[in-house]
């Protein structure tokens, strides 16, 4: 391997150990967490398991569509035109993948894959993940603006004591310094990318269509999953300040790498239930319930249809 090889692939697998040693760290704290509070998860799954079926039905009929608006997104993203079947297996598989996978790894890696199995240059692959991101992050900041302004007073910014803070910000900074010499270019070109193609979607009003349609309701039936678990366990709050709630507390825990937020989102999102005034027990009720409907019954078939993906080289 030459000193350019390794200087490439070294920083690579150095961002790697750290984004899963973070993810073993947010997991732990989280099995502590469980561990310590486990009375109060037992009458959850308790009061979860006396829950409304029918609501129950609604919020697994909407997770069934996440993926099919996902793979709509995904089209968007891309002028060539993607076999529909396999990019929607491929979003069902990759949601498997990402919860195995520390921070968004595993269903990066299962799109990234796919993509280029479909002829598409590593380069421009990589640049449409970055398109469907970008939606669906900018769709998520304009649905808390707009719950915010129709829910005043639900967000409420916790008290935090000047030192945490400085702390915080102190590695940040130190983050960012260290970062700062050998990604700032490698994030320039990548910024550039995305907005160029997001650029040449506005251009096609169909593929516009696609990528901000199916990020608007990849997002939205998210919020309804959890809106319906909130009614079969009759949770005290609206659909709005759940929506509100929800959104928030997802955009929070997205910052934390464990794979597909489990653990940060769990506590993030019951906490915020718990400070809008619902039930201890109804929050880890209602957090328990989206939970087994987006993760623990569709991972094994999602691991399975990965496999399958695998086996016939469409991945």
């Amino acid at each position: 391997m030459t000193s350019q090889q390794y200087t490439t692939v070294a920083p690579t697998r150095g961002r790697a150990y750290w984004r899963t040693a973070g993810s073993l760290a947010v997991v732990s704290v989280a099995a502590f967490l469980a561990h310590r509070h486990w009375p109060v998860l037992e009458s959850g799954a308790l009061r979860l398991a006396v829950a409304d079926q029918g609501w129950l039905l609604v919020g697994a009929a909407a997770t069934l569509l996440t993926w099919m608006f996902s793979a709509l997104a995904q089209q968007g993203a891309i002028a060539r035109p993607l076999p529909p079947r396999r990019l929607v297996a491929t979003q069902f598989a990759a949601s498997a993948a990402n919860h195995l996978l520390p921070a968004g790894l595993g269903a990066g890696a299962v799109n990234l894959r796919f993509l280029t199995r479909c002829g598409i240059p590593c380069a421009r692959a990589m640049t449409a993940l970055g398109v469907k991101a970008a939606a669906g992050a900018l769709v998520r900041g304009v649905l808390i603006v707009v719950l915010a302004l129709a829910c005043p007073g639900v967000l409420q910014v916790p008290r935090v004591p000047p030192a945490v803070v400085a702390v915080v910000l102190a590695v940040a900074v130190s983050l960012a310094l260290l970062s700062a010499g050998p990604l700032a270019p490698r994030c320039r070109r990548a910024l550039a990318g995305v907005r160029a193609d997001l650029r040449e979607v506005h251009g096609r009003p169909s593929r516009a269509a696609a990528l901000w349609g199916g990020s608007l309701a990849f997002a939205l039936l998210h919020v309804a999953i959890l809106v319906a678990v909130t009614e079969a366990v009759a949770l005290p709050l609206g659909p709005a300040r759940v929506a509100l709630l929800y959104l928030a507390a997802s955009s929070a825990a997205a910052l934390l790498p464990s794979p597909g937020g489990l653990g940060s989102l769990d506590a993030v999102l019951a906490l915020a239930l718990t400070a809008a005034g619902a039930p201890v027990d109804a929050a880890a009720s209602a957090v328990m319930g989206y939970r087994l409907l987006t993760v623990w019954l569709p991972l094994l078939p999602g691991l399975l249809v990965l496999g399958l993906l695998l086996r016939r080289r469409a991945l």
